[in-house]
């Protein structure tokens, strides 16, 4: 049975950059593919920090990237998965 995570991956990530463990980040980032059944070798992964939406009650919020190492595309769903907010 998965375990339920009430944070989503970005606030994760984020929050791991504003501790200062941003070295640990990719590697959420892979456990989350492995999770979701994608090759993460398959995948490099980027972080963009943005500014947070007003109202938020964060400055920044980091922003992932995948970008497949083969060339193709990402699939569409698996990039807004990575990226969702709640």
């Amino acid at each position: 049975m998965p375990r339920f995570n009430p944070f989503t991956l970005q606030m994760e990530v984020t929050r791991m950059f504003e501790q200062g463990q941003s070295f640990f980040a990719a590697l959420k980032v892979q456990d989350w593919l492995k999770e979701r059944h994608e090759d993460p070798a398959a995948y490099d992964i980027l972080f963009h920090q943005r500014p947070a939406p007003p109202g938020s009650g964060q400055v920044m919020v980091i922003e992932i990237e995948l970008r497949r190492k083969d060339g193709q595309s990402v699939d569409s769903w698996l990039q807004v998965e990575v990226n969702r907010h709640a």
